[in-house]
């Protein structure tokens, strides 16, 4: 069999101007307020004008590409090139069974069941998919984060994503694979002070996952805690959550404290996280396509 890589993320907008787009394409049409699309842009601004995203992903691609010796196709959810695209190209390349990755370790059906849907749905007939639904628990993955944190002499706080609160009654594995995430790099560091916040809620009227970051920092700042670092474990890249949500927010709210907050490096090109999505890719082709 000829094999193919359709490497995913999330996507971004075009710079400010694509930002209504952006927004239109997560909302599937439905209508997007001026107020969300001028809150959006003022964010944009504030990073510099538009995310690194797709550049980011594009150098992993090509890093993997090269680690593997196979051909690696990058496919966004909600901007070009799209997932059905990525598979396009794998397919007209020759390839005939695609193993798919999301650049999100952590599962939800909220997430990650999306992408497999426009991964299934774009594949022609006789394409074999082997998906990776979650690899929150990949070995080389946990070591490149834990050597991340590992000399560190301040309290670090994981964080990920917020989703609303109810995947917990549809049990959901989201919030466990991201605290086992935690644990796990905690162990191999050998942290004693660490814990775990959710960032990035958005407001639709329900409850989301908590505590949210800016939550934590003021508990630990109750608690005497002076020295903050941050490990964003549910991100492999640099984007708008990072670059906003910690580096601005959570950056401004420590300060108003008197906390001392630092962040680590995201793991985007670094040649041991490709290596570790390599060996994830490695894997998965390994393993028989009636095995889940």
């Amino acid at each position: 069999m000829s094999t193919a890589v359709v490497l995913m993320a999330y996507g971004s907008p075009d710079g400010i101007g694509g930002v209504r787009p952006y927004l239109e394409d997560i909302r599937e049409g439905r209508p997007v307020s001026d107020e969300a699309v001028e809150e959006l842009m003022e964010r944009y601004r504030r990073i510099g004008g538009s995310s690194p995203l797709a550049e980011i992903t594009e150098r992993q691609r090509a890093a993997l590409e090269r680690e593997l010796r196979l051909p690696v196709h990058v496919g966004m959810k909600h901007s070009r090139p799209r997932i059905a695209e990525a598979v396009r190209a794998a397919e007209e390349g020759g390839a005939d069974l695609i193993v798919g990755v999301v650049l999100a370790p952590h599962y939800s059906a909220l997430s990650i069941a999306g992408y497999r849907d426009r991964l299934e749905a774009a594949l022609a007939a006789g394409t074999e998919l082997r998906f990776v639904y979650s690899w929150y628990d990949h070995g080389p993955y946990l070591d490149v984060l834990a050597d991340r944190v590992r000399r560190t002499h301040a309290h670090v706080v994981f964080t990920a994503h917020s989703l609303p609160e109810r995947i917990l009654a549809a049990e959901d594995p989201y919030r466990d694979q991201l605290l086992e995430t935690s644990r796990l790099i905690a162990e191999r560091a050998g942290l004693e002070r660490w814990s775990f916040a959710f960032q990035s809620a958005s407001e639709t009227g329900e409850p989301w996952l908590g505590p949210d970051i800016l939550e934590e920092l003021d508990d630990l700042h109750s608690r005497g805690v002076r020295d903050v670092l941050v490990a964003p474990v549910g991100f492999v890249s640099d984007h708008l959550e990072i670059l906003w949500d910690l580096d601005v927010e959570a950056r401004e709210r420590a300060a108003e404290l008197g906390l001392e907050l630092d962040r680590i490096d995201s793991l985007n090109d670094d040649p041991a996280f490709i290596r570790a999505l390599a060996e994830l890719v490695r894997q998965t082709v390994r393993v028989p396509s009636a095995a889940k």
